[in-house]
C-alpha cells in the first residue's frame, strides 16, 4: 500500500518531463504584475491575463531589455516553461521581451531607416556645423511640456545672450509629425542660427512621431543647423540620424547648442590679462632699446656725427680749388704759346704759301686736260659712252659718238 504514494520531488519530475517536450519554446502575450528588476541585473515579474497568471524570470535582463518594464505593460515574450524543483510550480523561463505592438513599429522603422540611408540623407557630408556662439536658437517642442522649459533654463544659465524662439508643435499622436514638419519649415524665415527638434521621455508609441518620413524630410531640407532632442538615451530615432547633431536628451541639446557663458568669460579675461603682460613686456624691452639709443654718444652730442664730415668737405673743396687753377694756369700757357706762333703772328705769308702750292695743283690738271688735245685737231671716240682707244674694238654696223673740239657727230662703222 505505502508504494502506491509518491514523494512530492516524484511528482515534480513526472510534472517536469511531461511539460518540457511541449513547452521548450513557447511565444506568450500578456500582461506584467509584480515587475521588479533586482540589482543582480535579473527580472522577476508575473505575466498575467484576464484568468489566468504565470510566475516569470528574465536573468542578467538590466543588459539586454531594450524600455523599462512597468506593471500594467503589455508585452511579447519568447521563451520556454519549466517546473521549478524547489517550490513546485512552473516558470516562464524568458529570452526575450518586448512591448506589445513593437514589433511591426520596429519593421517599419528599419525599412524607413533602410529607404532613407540609401538616399543618404544620412550621410556625414550633409551634416552642417552647429555654431559656436549663436544669437538666435529655435526650439520645435511642445509649448507645455517639459522639454521647453529644460531647454530654455539651460541656455539662459549657459548663455544668456542668446534668443529663444518656440514653435509649437504636438509632439505625439498622429497630427504630431506633420506639426513637426511644418514648424521646422516656417522656423527658415526667423534667420535662425540653429533649430533644436525634440520632446522629453516616453515610450516608443509616444516617440513615433519622430521616426516619420515627414519628419526625416523636413529636417533633412532645413537650412538652418539642427539638433535632434528626443529625451531617449539608448535608441536613435529616424530624426537623430538625420539631424547635423543628436543629443539624448533636450537639456543636452540646449549645452551641445550654446558655450558656457561663465567659462567663456573666465577664458577672455584669462586672455586678457596675458594680452597686458605682453603688452607690458613689449613696452619694456623697446624702453630698455629707446633708452640705450638716447643713451648713445651720438645723440648726447650730434655735431660730432658732422664735424669730420665737414673736415672731409674742406679738403675737398681746397683740392678742387688748387686742381682748378693749376687747369686754368696751363690752359692760359697754352694758349699764350699759340698767340706766339708765326702762324698767328703772319697769317698773310701762310696763305701766300699755299696761294702758290694751288696754282701749281691746277696747272699740272690743266695739262692732263684731254680737251686740250681736242683744240690741236683730235678727236675723241665713243661707243655707248665707252672711249674707244683701238680700231679693234669696233665692230661693223655699230654707231659711234665722234667728239670734237667745237661738237661732236653721230657715225657708224662700215
Amino acid at each position: 500500500m505505502n508504494s502506491e504514494y509518491l514523494t512530492v520531488s516524484e511528482i515534480t519530475r513526472e510534472l517536469k518531463g511531461v511539460i518540457n517536450p511541449n513547452f521548450r519554446h513557447v511565444f506568450v502575450r500578456g500582461e506584467l504584475s509584480n515587475a521588479k528588476l533586482w540589482r543582480s541585473g535579473h527580472f522577476y515579474f508575473t505575466l498575467k491575463d484576464e484568468n489566468s497568471q504565470i510566475k516569470s524570470v528574465m536573468f542578467s535582463a538590466s543588459s539586454r531589455l531594450k524600455f523599462k518594464p512597468k506593471d500594467g505593460m503589455k508585452v511579447l515574450i519568447e521563451g520556454k516553461i519549466e517546473v521549478y524543483d524547489k517550490n513546485g510550480y512552473y516558470q516562464l523561463y524568458v529570452s526575450k521581451i518586448s512591448e506589445d505592438g513593437v514589433g511591426e513599429l520596429y519593421r517599419a522603422y528599419e525599412q524607413l531607416k533602410k529607404k532613407l540611408s540609401k538616399e543618404g540623407l544620412f550621410d556625414e557630408n550633409h551634416k552642417k556645423k552647429i555654431p559656436n556662439f549663436p544669437k538666435k536658437i529655435g526650439v520645435v517642442t511642445a509649448a507645455n511640456g517639459a522639454a521647453i522649459r529644460d531647454i530654455i533654463t539651460t541656455i539662459e544659465r549657459r548663455w544668456p545672450l542668446c534668443e529663444v524662439i518656440l514653435f509649437p508643435s504636438l509632439v505625439q499622436g498622429q497630427l504630431a509629425a506633420y506639426q513637426i514638419a511644418d514648424q521646422i519649415k516656417k522656423s527658415e524665415n526667423y534667420d535662425l542660427d540653429t533649430l533644436i527638434v525634440g520632446r522629453g521621455g516616453g515610450s516608443i508609441e509616444d516617440l513615433w512621431c519622430f521616426n516619420e518620413e515627414i519628419v526625416a524630410r523636413a529636417i533633412y531640407d532645413c537650412t538652418t543647423p539642427v539638433i535632434s532632442a528626443v529625451g531617449h538615451e539608448i535608441d536613435f530615432t529616424i530624426a537623430d540620424f538625420v539631424a547635423d547633431l543628436r543629443a539624448p536628451t533636450p537639456t543636452a541639446a540646449a549645452e551641445l547648442a550654446v558655450p558656457p557663458f561663465k567659462e567663456i568669460k573666465a577664458a577672455i579675461n584669462q586672455l586678457n590679462s596675458r594680452s597686458y603682460r605682453a603688452i607690458d613686456n613689449i613696452f619694456k624691452v623697446n624702453k630698455q632699446k629707446f633708452d640705450y639709443i638716447v643713451n648713445k654718444n651720438l645723440f648726447k652730442n650730434p655735431l660730432e656725427m658732422y664735424q669730420p664730415k665737414e673736415i672731409i668737405l674742406d679738403n675737398l673743396i681746397n683740392r678742387l680749388e688748387i686742381s682748378s687753377k693749376s687747369l686754368i694756369k696751363e690752359n692760359m700757357n697754352k694758349l699764350k704759346f699759340i698767340k706766339n706762333t708765326y702762324v698767328l703772328k703772319n697769317p698773310d705769308n701762310l696763305i701766300d704759301k699755299y696761294h702758290d702750292k694751288y696754282l701749281m695743283q691746277i696747272n699740272k690738271l690743266e695739262l692732263l686736260n684731254p680737251l686740250h688735245t681736242l683744240k690741236r685737231g683730235y678727236s675723241l671716240a665713243r661707243s655707248e659712252g665707252k672711249i674707244i682707244s683701238s680700231a679693234d674694238d669696233l665692230k661693223s654696223g655699230e654707231e659711234l659718238e665722234v667728239e670734237f673740239k667745237d661738237g661732236s657727230v653721230n657715225t657708224k662703222v662700215i
